[in-house]
């Protein structure tokens, strides 16, 4: 009996130290555990995007791509069409941000199990490319905690958003806290912008830490860019 009440006894601090490390990473750095889960979906889902970077147009959207002479215009073609095609969870682009040492694969989607693989785009709002307001949101303190020192942009810094068809810089322009449901921060403005969601104070989803960036630049990628590509399907029968 003594050596089971020993036992048990030893089980027990352990595990409280192992809860107070836990803790304190947690205040210091980020939750470790969620952190480890979502750093094997990241290495994963940056495969996946290698792979979705090479991953050709179909004859279709070729032959579209064939009639837009305007690279804007191919821009916001394939960036509909992957809209169309992405799953809730899907990698779909990468976010950096310099100022902070952030990089982290973009995926379709806001909900719980999104947001446990990295930031995650509003599906009510359009990708990079197509006129109006992107958003994308992401944890601050569990996960890896992509958006954890988004508090610290000030106005100036470069965003930037690399997707198949084109990388976006984005310039912060201001910050806000608003409430949960003040859905207004995701409508279109007069110019093309990026805006970033967390929850804020940190260990709080009370409120919502905003970062408003405006479309400083815009660098066509792959079909958007190769003309030899785009022209290609005038021979397909």
């Amino acid at each position: 009996m003594r050596r089971a009440l020993r036992g048990a006894s030893s089980v027990l601090i352990l595990s409280g130290v192992l809860l107070l490390v836990d803790a304190g990473l947690t205040l210091a750095w980020q939750e470790p555990i969620s952190a480890y889960l979502a750093n094997r979906q990241q290495h994963r889902l940056t495969a996946r995007l290698v792979q979705l970077e090479h991953t050709e147009p179909t004859v279709v959207e070729l032959r579209a791509l064939a009639t837009l002479p305007d690279p804007k215009q191919r821009v916001a073609f394939l960036a509909r069409s992957l809209k169309r095609r992405a799953k809730d969870g899907d990698a779909i682009g990468r976010i950096r941000i310099p100022k902070l040492g952030a990089s982290f694969v973009v995926v379709n989607g806001t909900d719980p199990a999104d947001l446990r693989k990295g930031p995650g785009l509003y599906e009510q709002t359009p990708l990079p490319g197509v006129p109006g307001t992107t958003a994308i949101a992401g944890h601050r303190t569990t996960y890896l905690a992509p958006f954890r020192h988004i508090d610290r942009l000030k106005a100036g810094d470069r965003i930037t958003v690399e997707m198949p068809y084109a990388r976006f810089t984005y310039a912060v322009d201001h910050k806000r806290v608003v409430t949960p449901d003040a859905l207004w921060v995701i409508r279109r403005v007069g110019h093309d912008q990026l805006v970033l969601s967390a929850c804020t104070p940190l260990y709080s989803a009370d409120k919502r830490l905003i970062v408003f960036a405006k479309l400083v630049a815009t660098e066509q990628r792959g079909p958007a860019l190769d003309r030899t590509l785009v022209q290609r399907p005038s021979g397909v029968a």
